[in-house]
């Protein structure tokens, strides 16, 4: 097994259409506002951001992401990212009672000097700090959606249940 490597996946169910879920999780530069952990997004071009996130554990992730898949008829967003994390990312959006289900699924490759010298021990820490990320993304675009809906660009709602996976 290698100890760098990272296989995530989370399940976001949420009350809007799939059309309205992925105009929110296309908008990059729009996840520092309902994202908690996201924080910053710097546009580098049309397809191209710069991103820093951070969560529980007391350290910043930087990475650049490039989109490598939009497909809106599939609902499929997709990037590769470079930097601290190497790898991609990926949205699946898909009609769901009552709305629609954001499933977000990551394979990367921790590159962080920090990372790999404590992967062998911090392992868990870590995925369970991408865990809790997970958990308040989900709360904040729900959140994000109900207002947006509302037309107020803010709202309240979300929830922190289940839904997210960490595979060692």
């Amino acid at each position: 097994m290698d100890l760098h490597r990272y296989r995530f996946r989370s399940v976001w169910p949420v009350q809007v259409s799939v059309e309205e879920a992925y105009r929110a999780l296309r908008e990059v530069e729009d996840y520092p506002a309902w994202w908690p952990e996201v924080r910053r997004t710097e546009r580098v071009d049309d397809a191209t951001y710069d991103m820093v996130v951070r969560s529980v554990l007391p350290y910043d992730l930087a990475f650049r992401t490039e989109r490598s898949r939009e497909d809106p008829r599939a609902g499929v967003l997709e990037a590769r990212m470079v930097g601290d994390l190497e790898g991609f990312s990926r949205w699946s959006i898909t009609p769901a009672a009552g709305g629609a289900t954001a499933v977000f699924e990551e394979q990367v490759q921790a590159r962080k000097p920090l990372l790999r010298r404590l992967g062998w021990l911090a392992r868990p820490a870590f995925v369970a700090n991408h865990t809790m990320m997970m958990r308040h993304g989900r709360a904040g675009l729900r959140a994000y959606l109900a207002g947006v809906r509302r037309g107020s660009g803010g709202g309240s709602g979300g929830g922190s249940g289940g839904g997210e996976k960490g595979r060692l």
